[in-house]
């Protein structure tokens, strides 16, 4: 049976709004039938017909389409079998080029004048009254600052921190809100507007006003009755606001304070204010995946001490509490406190949120109630809650994240790896609040992009990330420099670094408008993504070669040698002690990011049939490949200076010649071998230090490694009991404690940082042994690397053709290997490097004699 499992307007299955005139559909086919392809597919969108074997990405071409309207797109499918498969979906036009009749408000009596603070909360009020029968209700509203509706008590949507991050003085989304069936004769309808990023506390200085000097509103209620005739009800003049109602604090980092007894009569309201907004965004319905609740957790245990509750959650993860409260006193004062770890002595360690309170309080009303906070968010795994009994309240954990679908699933015989693969999705949850930030508890949870860079593989197989990253990416793109230079945090939102130098491009952070798009392209197979962003990707290596090229001659010209305080270098890495170590790498760093980018570029450049780009690209990574090497190496393929990633990112980014590169990986086995097959390596190389060695011989040095339970190590963070990927290796000691003291970080530690969990590419790709060999996985491989003593593993990742699955069990001297392949694709089926078949559609299953690569590479050459 013919099937269409998948079919997409923008990359959405439902509740497609939007404001691209010509949207993309793109749709996925399954069938019992083996070997079943695409006869031919058949797309009706508004009278518009096109007929085509495509899946991926097809714009609408016909007439225009029109604000406001919804609209139908039917979908069938004819396979080479004669069989036949229909879906249909519609979408909604957003407003386009309409303008809007609404103004933007505020409380004009407001001065908000407090440093390192957010503004008190504005509330906003206006009544509707309705004379007839609607046919349909719809708001489309957005806020300078976070916000939500009620209407008539009810809460409109579930979204949190509406209407998102973005570079607010770029672009900003607007939400539309069916609200037909919330409707009445007599309606009440609120809006609650806190700082968020745009007003509120921001960046580790707790920086605020940084886009608007308060809060705005902008929203329209559009009414259309069964008579046909239309109202809309718009921010003006006519609503009212008040700063003195039930939300007293509400801070993304210091948590809120909700007053739930007071009287909404008591309430004082006077009519909102025309604000004149000092930016000039363009306005777009939500083209992101906005934060929303997306799980609850209970405890797994509650203690007391020193007088307070503690639960533990058994999970890391960023949300709130939400409390379930029984026989309450007006006026009763409920305070929770959220920690990633605790003391010795079991209380909450608060120590490394800095300056973040991360504190909720809750005054009741008298009797039963339930309270979740709404305006704020915490990163933890524990609370504690002081000014109730535990009999007297039940809580929970509500997981918020950006909706974002889990299209990947990783498994083996090791419990440890299996725990490392739910760490690194929860630390990925806990990040995709969004934008992908650091980190979700302290006072940051910025969007680095150094981050971002070197996780995004590990993300898309993981996740669709197809919604989320398009957002985040073209706030990459408006706020890159006139120079070409990326900010290390997007959107920047009043953090700068270097300060001195902002404009200037950084390695590896500024690479993410390079890798991002790359893998995202890899991914999903969408060329638009190349299109859109290329013209940021060759500004921004254009700009890596200024800056590498500065004051040098010769082949120095190639080797990005900037002073190490304007980079990041080997951040984080475990074998040195202090930031300025770290940073003191960057000439090696820098001057692989440049060879890699260039080369990317190029490819890029290629594929969109800019053949002279392709040529100097190509020649820029050559250049700088012959650099590292004859500059930065001796003629034995040794550093001068010997770290791991050093040696990494030449071996992965195949810098070397041929006669160089295999001693540059017996140099780097014998500092792993030295290191007794611990972690040396920082951001840039710990993605592919595995890679380099299982892809050139030593596949046992990086199952050693990857199964290593000695600090650091990814397993020593699962031994210690960790559910989430930490910022550093060595988070806590084999007692507990952390072991971080006055490195130039200020204390920097998270327990929920997504970064070193890059790892997981290596899990799909060469454990599990799943990799695209054309973009969107039109073909791929299927190429496990067995060892590890593991004896099976088990993976599946949804692609936009369909579901592959890889799944290998080793069974004395063979290898019993079972593969699914989607509709419409190829797979070229390898064990260890050897081929054994290349295979369309369909399940199949292999038995093949195990060639065991590790006892091969024992002989590998020994070093003079």
């Amino acid at each position: 049976m013919l099937e269409i499992s998948r079919f997409t307007c923008e990359n959405l299955e439902e509740y497609c709004i939007t404001d691209v005139e010509r949207p993309a559909f793109s749709y996925a086919v399954s069938s019992d039938v083996p070997d079943t392809t695409i006869k031919k597919a058949t797309l009706v969108v508004n009278d518009w017909t096109l007929i085509t074997t495509k899946q991926i990405a097809i714009e609408y071409q016909g007439a225009p389409l029109q604000p406001f309207q919804v609209y139908q797109a039917h979908l069938t499918v004819v396979d080479n079998h004669g069989q036949v498969a229909e879906a249909s979906l519609s979408f909604e036009m957003g407003r386009l080029t309409t303008s809007w009749q609404a103004q933007w408000i505020t409380d004009g009596n407001y001065r908000f004048t407090e440093k390192k603070v957010s503004p008190k909360p504005m509330l906003f009020r206006r009544f509707v009254q309705v004379s007839k029968p609607i046919k349909t209700a719809k708001l489309y509203s957005t806020a300078l600052g976070i916000y939500y509706f009620m209407l008539n008590g009810v809460r409109v949507g579930q979204d949190y921190f509406a209407p998102g991050f973005t570079s607010y003085k770029h672009q900003m989304q607007y939400q539309v809100y069916d609200v037909t069936m919330l409707m009445h004769e007599n309606n009440e309808l609120t809006a609650i507007v806190a700082g968020g990023w745009a007003v509120g506390t921001f960046v580790m200085n707790r920086k605020n006003r940084i886009t608007a000097d308060r809060q705005a509103l902008l929203a329209e209620l559009h009414l259309q009755y069964e008579d046909g005739t239309t109202e809309i009800i718009f921010t003006n003049k006519q609503w009212e606001v008040s700063v003195e109602h039930a939300f007293r604090l509400a801070d993304l980092y210091d948590g809120e304070t909700y007053d739930a007894s007071i009287d909404k009569s008591d309430i004082t309201f006077h009519s909102a204010s025309v604000e004149q907004i000092k930016i000039n965004p363009h306005l777009r319905a939500t083209y992101g995946s906005l934060t929303r609740p997306q799980e609850v957790l209970t405890p797994v245990s509650q203690t007391e001490v020193k007088g307070k509750m503690i639960y533990d959650f058994g999970q890391n993860f960023a949300g709130v509490v939400q409390l379930t409260i029984k026989n309450a006193r007006i006026g009763q004062k409920i305070i929770i406190k959220h920690a990633e770890i605790l003391h010795p002595d079991g209380s909450l360690n608060t120590s490394f949120l800095r300056t973040a309170k991360a504190t909720v309080t809750y005054i009741c009303r008298e009797g039963s109630q339930t309270y979740v906070p709404s305006l704020t968010y915490m990163g933890f795994r524990y609370i504690s809650i002081e000014g109730i009994q535990s009999d007297d309240v039940i809580v929970e954990g509500v997981v918020l994240h950006s909706t974002l679908k889990q299209i990947g699933h990783f498994e083996t015989s090791n419990p440890l790896l299996n725990q490392l693969q739910s760490n690194i999705v929860w630390s990925s949850k806990s990040n995709f609040v969004d934008i992908p930030t650091d980190c979700p508890q302290r006072d940051e949870r910025m969007g680095w992009t150094g981050d971002i860079a070197v996780f995004a593989p590990t993300a898309n197989f993981n996740f669709d990330m197809s919604r989320f990253i398009d957002k985040w990416l073209i706030d990459v793109q408006s706020e890159q420099s006139k120079t070409g230079g990326i900010p290390n945090t997007v959107p920047a939102q009043g953090y700068g670094f270097p300060e001195t130098m902002p404009q200037m491009a950084i390695d590896f952070w500024g690479d993410a408008c390079v890798l991002v798009p790359w893998q995202e392209y890899q991914a999903r197979g969408d060329l638009r993504i190349l299109e859109r962003f290329y013209p940021m990707m060759k500004k921004y290596v254009k700009a890596c070669k200024f800056w590498a090229g500065l004051f040098s001659v010769g082949k120095h010209r190639y080797i990005w040698h900037t002073p190490s305080v304007l980079h990041f270098g080997d951040w984080v890495a475990p074998d040195v002690e202090k930031m300025s170590q770290w940073q003191k790498r960057s000439k090696w760093t820098a001057t692989a990011s440049l060879k890699n980018t260039s080369h990317l570029v190029a490819q890029i450049a290629q594929i969109l049939g800019n053949k002279d780009d392709a040529a100097y690209f190509n020649e820029m990574s050559q250049q700088t490949a012959e650099a590292y090497e004859q500059l930065l190496m001796d003629s034995n393929g040794r550093l001068s200076e010997e770290f791991q990633t050093g040696y990494v990112l030449p071996i992965h980014y195949h810098m070397l010649q041929e006669s160089i590169h295999q001693k540059a990986v017996n140099h780097l086995v014998r500092l792993i071998e030295n290191n007794d097959y611990c972690i040396g390596t920082g951001f840039p190389g710990t993605p592919y230090i595995l890679f380099a060695l299982a892809d050139n011989g030593r596949s046992d040095v990086a199952y050693k490694m990857l199964l290593n339970t000695l600090c650091p190590s990814w397993l020593y963070q699962v031994k210690m009991g960790a559910t989430t990927i930490w910022e550093r290796w060595d988070g806590l000691d084999e007692e507990g404690n952390c072991p971080i003291g006055d490195d130039g970080t200020d204390i920097m530690i998270s327990y929920n940082h997504y970064a070193s969990g890059a790892v997981g590419d290596f899990l799909y790709k060469r454990v599990a042994g799943i990799e695209a060999t054309v973009a969107g996985y039109r073909e791929f491989e299927v190429n496990p690397i067995i060892g590890g003593e593991l004896t099976y593993t088990n993976a599946h990742v949804e692609t936009p053709y369909g579901v592959i699955r890889s799944y290998w069990r080793l069974e004395g001297d063979y290898v019993h290997m079972e593969i699914d392949v989607p509709v419409g694709t190829v797979c070229h089926v390898k064990l260890n490097n050897q081929s054994v078949e290349t295979v369309s559609h369909g399940h199949h299953v292999f038995t093949v004699p195990y060639y065991n690569e590790m006892n091969q590479s024992m002989s590998a050459n020994v070093l003079d």
